[in-house]
């Protein structure tokens, strides 16, 4: 037996008891893939870590109002098993909305708190239950300490929390910029829809911007919308459609396809 045999056992216990001070858990996380490989590569697991706490918010103006953010994090939890909590503050989430990214009110429990201090106890309660698939809580401010509890809540019932980081006024953004004990942080903005060969809106398009990945890397993305089942697509755009094989692409039948409905 070598000198290095000997060191290993102790360096991974120490890894662990380090993992174990900073609030981590040293099972192997579950994940939700995208199904978009730019995205999931960047990811540690190739995909979006249940039983952990993350962090979303809206860029310019969405940072207000959380529409693009909102259902990015909606899409995501449609993609869980079970009902999701969705805690807000305000009386302005829009149900079809949600339903446009696959989830039904159905699966949705929505509770109005008074308070980000209401908000976070009724988000720690949701993450400890243990029998959601997910949690979702509009929060302004958010501590190390008030993180650090979400997490982890998440990662001794492997419910997926995330935390919508909505502000009442554009200033109040900064504390974006804050650390926390989330897994993974994005920022989502709107750009324009997708182009259609004939008059109309295509589809949604936003700007992901991946600001923080534990053990992963940082990155922005391109994308189309979630869509009716909560699937993101990477964006290409209409020149380097055309030049693809429809069996690659799935895009030349459907403008056909819409070409034949603005002639009808």
């Amino acid at each position: 037996m070598t000198a290095e045999t000997h060191k290993k056992p102790g360096l991974e216990t120490l890894r662990a008891a380090i993992s174990r001070l900073e609030g981590h858990s040293d099972r192997r996380r579950t994940v939700l893939p995208f199904g978009v490989r730019e995205i999931d590569a960047r990811l540690p697991g190739g995909g979006l870590a249940l039983g952990a706490l993350h962090e979303v918010a809206g860029g310019g103006n969405d940072a207000l109002h959380s529409a693009a953010a909102g259902q990015f994090c909606a899409g995501i939890a449609a993609r869980t098993r079970g009902k999701v909590l969705w805690i807000v503050t305000r009386q302005d989430v829009f149900a079809p909305s949600l339903k446009q990214v696959g989830l039904s009110a159905r699966r949705t429990i929505f509770v109005e708190a008074s308070s980000d201090v209401d908000v976070l106890a009724c988000f720690e309660e949701g993450l400890r239950h243990g029998g959601l698939g997910a949690v979702v809580a509009e929060v302004a401010r958010l501590s190390m300490t008030a993180s650090r509890r979400l997490q982890l809540a998440a990662e001794t019932s492997g419910s997926l929390g995330i935390a919508v980081r909505r502000w009442r006024r554009q200033t109040d953004a900064a504390d974006f910029g804050q650390p926390t004990a989330s897994v993974t942080r994005w920022r989502v903005s709107v750009l324009p829809s997708v182009p259609l060969p004939v008059p109309g809106v295509g589809r949604p398009r936003w700007l992901l911007e991946l600001i923080r990945a534990r053990a992963g890397e940082c990155a922005d993305f391109e994308v189309e919308a979630c869509d009716a089942k909560g699937r993101l697509a990477p964006y290409i755009p209409v020149a380097d459609r055309l030049a693809l094989p429809a069996a690659l692409a799935d895009r030349p039948d459907q403008e056909a396809a819409w070409t034949r409905r603005a002639r009808a």
